[in-house]
């Protein structure tokens, strides 16, 4: 079977990505990427570059090369849901806020719609491919949804996760530690996971495309992020006695990541992981493993949610400890709102509950972060509903201007590893703060000699405190 036209609903931090770099690839694939979201696809179609709605390196020149050529943006799904052979379902798959399995099923209704719309849509064999992350099984229900919609098409259907670290999202397309596809095992099954191959073999070496059941596949995902945050929670609670006991966590880290059974990658010491990921893929696998009656399953993957949630909740617990008990009426200025640098995504961003945190105290907050919008930064607050959205309005601002930002602060908390925050010209920061003028490295990215020569007052995350600071 070969795909002359791909579909694929979803233009966001995955969809969007992923088609370009397709249709960069495979320059006699059409590939139309649709959403009903207008502002988005006006983005991806405005001919500022700079304007496009994800942020990742790289992506612009891809996005330059193949649109308007054979990669498209627009919102008529149905059409596009027509022409296709192949269509690749990317859409948000949230954490549910309501009923049975609420705060930690992924919540697939927006899933399901896909497949009602698909189903109704379409009246030619269909393969269909989950790109979106999904609970075990999700498949069977797609297949379901379509195999009854009485146009008599017949469908496949695959499962193929993305692997994909933000900021460094494109050359995980373009060079993938592998490409996994899961499909059944009927001769209908297997045509159709070659199909797909097909598509990946045009840039991906064969040796590195896995092909799976449809099952394996889905809970690989899952998985796969577990595993990742649990190095992350690992790390930090590890952070937490080397404060307690003089040790290094950097030092520690290094140590144990010479080890070949463990490697060193994901374990530096921060202040908590965040994106759209990690925590919702972990929830999600600890409801599946409580509906199987798993319970110890399932409280051991909490818990890894649970220790990210305390590295963020102690780090701001120590700012206002360490500001002599009171942050009421402070300028604390954040430096980084996005969850890791090189992205623009704030999902589940630690400076979303750290600001939250802060201004509970009554601190006046201001964020600086490179990328991000100030009217999303005021969003992620509003959506914790912790307050009201004027007060937060009252007690955060947003700067431009990092300088500006830091000027007349008390306190600096880096919150994102922006490269940026390392080049700044720290003596005239501190020239400008109130005194005495502290920083809080949740990142520990800022060399700790140089900033104490200064004469900050400064804490690394997994480093023993200062005297001054245990004094507190």
């Amino acid at each position: 079977m070969k795909i002359k036209n791909i579909c694929c609903i979803g233009a966001g931090y995955v969809g969007g990505p992923t088609m370009a770099v397709i249709a960069q690839q495979c320059p006699d694939i059409n590939v139309v990427v649709v959403d009903i979201n207008e502002a988005r696809i006006a983005a991806w179609n405005d001919a500022d570059l700079n304007n496009l709605p994800i942020f990742e390196p790289g992506l612009d020149a891809i996005v330059k090369e193949a649109r308007n050529r054979n990669l498209f943006f627009s919102t008529d799904v149905e059409k596009a849901i027509t022409n296709a052979e192949m269509i690749f379902i990317s859409v948000n798959t949230p954490t549910k806020t309501y009923g049975k399995g609420k705060g930690m099923a992924a919540d697939l209704k927006y899933i399901e719609l896909c497949a009602r719309q698909i189903a109704k849509v379409a009246k030619q064999d269909k393969i269909i491919v989950e790109k979106s992350t999904l609970p075990v099984r999700t498949a069977s229900a797609i297949k379901s949804i379509l195999d009854n919609s009485g146009n008599k098409a017949s469908f496949q259907i695959l499962s193929n996760p993305e692997f994909l670290a933000e900021g460094t999202a494109v050359q995980d397309l373009l060079h993938p530690d592998r490409v996994l596809i899961g499909g059944d095992t009927s001769p209908e099954g297997e045509k159709a996971i070659q199909a797909l191959v097909d598509v990946y073999a045009q840039w991906v070496p064969k040796n590195r495309i896995l092909t799976t059941n449809v099952w394996s596949s889905e809970l690989s995902k899952l998985t796969a992020n577990a595993f990742l945050a649990q190095r992350v929670s690992s790390i930090n609670a590890m952070s937490e006695i080397c404060e307690k006991t003089g040790a290094d966590v950097n030092e520690v880290a290094k140590a144990i990541g010479m080890d070949t059974r463990i490697g060193p990658k994901f374990l530096k010491a921060s202040v908590g992981f965040g994106g759209s990921c990690f925590q919702k893929d972990i929830l999600n696998l600890v409801y599946i493993a409580k509906s199987y009656g798993l319970d110890e399953v399932a409280n051991y993957w909490e818990q890894v949610v649970l220790m990210n949630n305390h590295q963020k909740q102690r780090f701001s617990d120590h700012i206002v400890k360490t500001l002599y008990n009171t942050v009421s009426g402070k300028k604390i200025t954040l430096l980084g709102w996005a969850f890791k640098k090189d992205t623009n995504d704030t999902r589940e961003s630690a400076a979303i509950q750290v600001a939250d945190n802060l201004l509970s105290e009554q601190a006046h907050v201001v964020v600086y972060d490179p990328k991000v919008a100030s009217e999303r930064i005021y969003a992620d607050l509003e959506y914790l509903n912790t307050r009201l959205p004027e007060q937060n309005r009252q007690l955060l601002t947003v700067e431009k201007d990092p300088y500006k930002a830091c000027k007349n602060a008390h306190a600096i908390a880096v919150l994102t590893e922006w490269d940026e925050f390392t080049t700044y010209n720290w003596q005239a920061i501190f020239d400008a703060m109130e005194k005495p003028a502290f920083v809080f490295d949740g990142r520990g990215i800022l060399n700790q000699q140089e900033m104490e020569d200064i004469g900050f007052i400064y804490y690394k995350i997994g480093s023993q405190r200062p005297n001054f600071m245990q004094s507190n």
